[in-house]
């Protein structure tokens, strides 16, 4: 059975081929900045920079990762377009620290800081099986502010959240841009959330890579977001896989999607569906079943968005999932790199 799951990894590892690209880090006084940590977002690509403040690191140009410049006490620097860099200087500029802007008064606190934790882990970690063992290391570089006129919680964190989740073997540093829960009345609590989203910049580490930390990781990704992306670039449906449905009857990918290959990236067109009740707040919307169980559900409030080649896209705040994909949180969360052997060129 052992031998089976291996070949099944190896059958299951996609090969993209990289490049290597050189840099330098230095502070605005062009003092070099020795162990720099250099990352590639959402990856476990990543690198430090040497005494000299030299690095090296390898990117797949298809994959539109952020290359992240980080060094502690300084502002982190970000480039977003890898492809048109040989060579990279980054000069560091001192951090300033926005928390010290939040004035926190206990005594006109409503909500205790353990409900807004619990409501943090919610809907930032998860509560899938998954989730159920990750920690966060600094739970007190979390800050929080409650708007009671709009019933918003906002999280923020000067420094990246270090979580730990041994489940799939992962040690992940997360630089929380965005974090918000919207209620539908003045409350802490998950049964009046309207709406949440966070968002932010990761590096996941390797901690653990045993037999049954692969299968944990094989079963993570089967039915996931990137999973879903994947597929729909390939044009892999199935009933081992995913399936589309409208009003309970199947549906064919083809009319659902025109899909393009342009060089590493994959253009989808989403085919605007007819909508007897004329409702335009959406280009298209459909339920998604994996391997006939797992329910979720798509809206497209977008056209036109391209895929790249680990999964990510262009619009994913224009893409919204509702059910079992959108319960997987960075509890469940893999690199994107998941699965992709990089050889470099």
């Amino acid at each position: 059975m052992k031998k089976l799951f291996y070949l099944f990894l190896l059958l299951f590892s996609v090969f993209s081929f990289g490049q290597r690209i050189n840099g330098k880090v230095f502070s605005l006084d062009k003092t070099p900045l020795p162990g720099a940590n250099i990352f590639l977002d959402g990856t476990t690509i990543s690198t430090t920079s040497d005494g000299d403040g030299n690095f090296v690191i390898e990117y797949d140009p298809g994959a539109k990762n952020i290359l992240v410049i980080s060094f502690m006490g300084f502002e982190n620097q970000y480039i977003t377009d890898l492809g048109l860099k040989k060579d990279l200087v980054i000069y560091m500029d001192v951090a300033k620290n926005t928390l010290n802007e939040i004035v926190v008064n206990s005594k006109k606190d409503i909500f205790t800081r353990q409900q807004r934790l619990k409501i943090f882990r919610e809907y930032f970690i998860g509560e899938t099986r998954n989730s159920d063992k990750v920690t966060i290391e600094n739970e007190d570089d979390i800050h929080f502010k409650y708007d009671k006129q709009n019933f918003v919680l906002t999280a923020y964190s000067d420094k990246p959240i270090v979580i730990i989740n041994p489940f799939l073997g992962y040690k992940i540093s997360y630089g929380l841009q965005k974090f918000e829960v919207t209620f539908n009345k003045l409350s802490i609590y998950s049964r009046d959330v309207v709406k949440n989203c966070y968002s932010g910049l990761s590096h996941f580490e390797e901690i653990d890579n045993s037999d049954l930390i692969l299968k944990r990781r094989e079963e993570a990704f089967r039915g996931s977001q990137i999973n879903f992306f994947r597929n729909l670039a390939n044009g892999t449906w199935g009933r081992d896989q995913f399936l589309l449905s409208k009003n309970n009857s199947g549906v064919f990918a083809g009319d659902c999607f025109k899909i393009s290959k342009q060089d590493h990236l994959t253009k989808v067109e989403v085919i605007n569906q007819k909508n007897d009740t004329n409702d335009k707040r959406f280009v298209a919307s459909y339920d998604i079943l994996f391997r006939n169980r797992e329910e979720s559900n798509v809206v497209f409030d977008v056209n036109t968005f391209y895929i790249y080649k680990y999964g990510n896209n262009s619009n994913i705040e224009d893409i919204i999932f509702t059910g079992k994909i959108a319960e997987e949180k960075i509890g469940d969360m893999l690199p994107l790199n998941y699965g992709i052997k990089l050889e470099v060129q």
